[in-house]
């Protein structure tokens, strides 16, 4: 892992503005989306399934691009002309990389090992550099003894931790990933949490999609919340975000239950991870 270089941090890393993304005509996944990620900023877009979150992240990894609205990296627009480009291509896949939800979809090589080494590989890096940051990234993620092993025998939070480290090897700028605690065990979550903890001590950029809001609290400067119909409805400190009792019940990212205890009934809101509640009595 390395730190962001100094001209890294003289614009956002992302700027969104107007960005309207359509998965078929007339039924968008993101809907006016006006945001800017600084550099080293660590951020959270929360939202219930279906909200928008994966489509915002892969459009920040230049997988997607806007039906309407225009999107900026580091300063240059972000553009499927752009990345015709090999050096705009070369250079962008250097400085973000990307975790998928689904480790599998990521997981194609034969060993552990051949998939930490491919990404550095890719940028023409040189075999005695390749193992040194693979050797790097496998003590520091704790999975050195798995990289002889074909990615198809590992359990769902090895296969997170190998993508994870992955990405990792490339010394990207900006981590984002996609409901990375999915799988992972509670042991796995505060190792997670570690990596995520030294990433913000060098001053690289996050962008985390989740609907575990206790990922926000842990982790996040700033939390963003995408409705059911795929608009920002609040944008803050996670303090300030969590404290929305009322928003995040309506857009799906917390739920209510009723019991009743010596004839007065108590409303509980809870969050989708299991964490958090409050009583309202009736």
């Amino acid at each position: 892992m390395t730190a962001a270089e100094p001209n890294a941090c003289r614009t956002p890393d992302f700027v969104l503005a107007g960005v309207r993304q359509e998965y078929r005509r007339g039924f968008p996944s993101l809907d006016g989306i006006d945001l800017a990620i600084g550099c080293g900023e660590h951020v959270v877009i929360a939202g219930a399934n279906g909200s928008g979150k994966s489509t915002l992240l892969k459009m920040l990894d230049g997988l997607l691009f806007p039906s309407a609205g225009t999107i900026a990296a580091f300063g240059a627009d972000l553009t499927e002309d752009a990345f015709e480009d090999p050096g705009f291509r070369r250079e962008f896949r250097s400085r973000v990389g990307f975790v998928f939800q689904d480790a599998d979809v990521q997981l194609f090589c034969s060993d552990a090992f051949e998939e930490l080494a491919f990404g550095p590989l890719q940028l023409g890096l040189p075999e005695e550099e390749v193992r040194r940051r693979v050797d790097d990234v496998a003590r520091n993620l704790r999975i050195e003894h798995l990289l002889d092993r074909p990615p198809y025998t590992l359990s769902g939070g090895e296969k997170k931790r190998v993508s994870i480290g992955a990405v990792l090897t490339m010394q990207p700028h900006v981590l984002l990933l996609d409901e990375p605690t999915n799988a992972l065990d509670p042991r796995s979550q505060v190792w997670l949490l570690e990596v995520l903890d030294e990433w913000k001590r060098l001053g690289n950029t996050v962008v985390i999609a989740t609907h575990d809001l206790s990922v926000a609290e842990e982790i996040a400067d700033r939390m963003v919340v995408l409705s059911e119909d795929h608009r920002v409805v609040a944008d803050g400190t996670p303090a300030e975000v969590l404290a929305m009792r009322d928003l995040l019940l309506r857009v799906n990212l917390i739920h209510e239950h009723a019991h009743r205890h010596g004839g007065v009934t108590h409303m509980h809101g809870h969050d989708h991870s299991g964490h958090g509640h409050e009583h309202v009595h009736g």
